[in-house]
């Protein structure tokens, strides 16, 4: 089993900044993709920024140059640094996380796992 526990979502005034944090841990041998996904109000969830296990990372359009996704790892942790915030930004930002967990066979069994979600909300 593997966990995903997310934390620093909040209210912000537009132009401003947040910083989430996800980590994962349990049971696995290895993690590939970590991404952040948001759902705004009435909307389908939607990818926002992915990064592999190598660094490479890739953004919606609509949030390019404005969000930073970065990893450790070490430590099992990625982050979603938001700045320059917009009221359409609002949503609940769920982390999801796939790799390799116990051994199946001749390889290992694949498993993605989400978070818990956590809530942006950006208003004056």
């Amino acid at each position: 089993q593997v966990q995903l526990v997310e934390s620093g979502g909040g209210l912000v005034q537009p132009g401003g900044s947040l910083r989430l944090s996800c980590t994962a841990s349990g049971n696995f041998v290895n993690i590939n993709y970590m991404s952040w996904y948001r759902q705004a109000p009435g909307k389908q969830r939607e990818l926002v920024a992915m990064i592999t296990s190598r660094g490479t990372t890739n953004y919606a359009d609509s949030v390019k140059g404005r969000f930073t996704i970065s990893r450790d790892n070490a430590k099992n942790t990625v982050w979603l640094q938001m700045d320059s915030l917009m009221p359409e930004d609002t949503g609940v930002f769920y982390c999801n996380v796939d790799g390799s967990s116990e051994k199946e066979g001749d390889g290992y069994k694949y498993f993605e796992v989400w978070g818990q979600g956590t809530l942006v909300t950006v208003s004056s």
